[in-house]
């Protein structure tokens, strides 16, 4: 195909006599918003799951597990009580890495009695935390955060595209009634 057909076919609005200014800028709109979506969604995204990545990381380096006592039994849970899954939330006693005796409440699986050995999870300053997520799932978690951040910068960008559409159409429209006011007088008679 010769390089002057190719450019017909892509631009083929360029030769139409009908065409006006704000239909070069629709196009180019239109481009610009698939370009942000395709381009910026892909960037953004991949810098947010990288960014996602590296906090998880972070957490796996930071969280050590520690062997605490249950303070209080660790029963099922009633029907709207904090729960997640089978675990529920119980008070816990621990020894510090300084030697001081701590307790506070953490996620156990539930079930158990009071004395019961389990595990908790501490950050860095030696508080309470979740488990860190193991590697694959922090591999799920960062893909679905860079999803949704692309989705995000989609959502905005048609958004944005959709509204100077718009805004276009709305310009149009207000030219063609200025033209009409102009032409309609000179047909001569109204039918009807």
């Amino acid at each position: 195909m010769s390089g002057t057909r190719v450019k017909r076919r892509l631009w083929r609005w360029r030769s139409n006599p009908l065409r006006r200014h704000d239909d070069v800028v629709e196009a180019w709109v239109v481009l610009v918003v698939w370009l942000v979506i395709t381009v910026g969604g892909t960037l953004v995204g991949l810098m947010a799951a990288h960014a996602t990545d590296q906090a998880l990381a972070r957490q796996r380096t930071e969280r050590y597990p520690v062997q605490a006592v249950l303070v209080t039994d660790s029963s099922r849970p009633a029907i709207g009580d904090s729960s997640s899954g089978d675990r529920v939330t119980a008070k816990v006693r621990w020894t510090a890495p300084d030697g001081a005796t701590r307790t506070g409440y953490a996620l156990v699986d539930s079930g158990q009695k009071a004395g019961a050995h389990v595990v908790v999870w501490l950050d860095a300053r030696g508080a309470l935390a979740h488990e860190p997520p193991s590697p694959a799932e922090a591999a799920l978690e960062s893909a679905l955060f860079g999803g949704a951040a692309a989705l995000g910068l989609a959502g905005l960008a048609l958004g944005c595209g959709a509204v100077v559409r718009w805004r276009l159409d709305r310009r149009r429209i207000e030219a063609w009634g200025r033209e009409w006011d102009v032409v309609e007088p000179r047909w001569g008679h109204r039918t009807g």
